[in-house]
């Protein structure tokens, strides 16, 4: 479980802010602080910009946990994963959001901005700060992921 004390990435690009200036609100409103890496409006970006300092971030330890959206996820996911120790997963439901902590141990939480209700964006991210990881046979899976070359 992610502790409220945790100071989480929060990213967007225009596809997503509207999604992320929700759940900014809801993340504060529950006694979470958020570091926003950007956008901030919904002029048009490109979610490379946005997601990469975010991802650099999550790889680099200065923070443990994020949440990224574009406008379909997807664009924002795949940039995330290019990082080695960042395991992002893109998420349209709750129990995607709980088992991509429980099974992946993902460190960053992927939403669709265009594409599913704030409402529920909000109970898929609850659900992944308050998932554990399970390890055990999980472990093994998720040490296999990085590239070894």
């Amino acid at each position: 479980m992610i502790e409220n004390s945790t100071i989480l990435a929060i990213a967007s690009d225009h596809g997503g802010f509207e999604m992320k200036e929700f759940l900014k609100k809801k993340l504060f409103e529950s006694g979470f602080r958020t570091k926003d890496f950007g956008t901030f409006s919904e002029d048009s970006v490109d979610y490379p910009d946005i997601i990469h300092p975010l991802a650099k971030a999550i790889n680099e330890n200065e923070y443990s946990i994020g949440i990224i959206m574009c406008g379909s996820g997807n664009g924002a996911q795949i940039v995330a994963n290019k990082y080695p120790n960042v395991r992002a997963g893109l998420c349209w439901n709750v129990e995607q959001a709980m088992l991509t902590r429980l099974h992946n141990n993902a460190n960053i939480l992927s939403l669709p901005g265009r594409f599913i209700p704030f409402d529920q964006a909000w109970k898929m991210v609850e659900v992944f700060l308050s998932t554990d990881f399970e390890g055990g046979r999980h472990e093994k899976r998720v040490n296999k992921i990085p590239i070894i070359l």
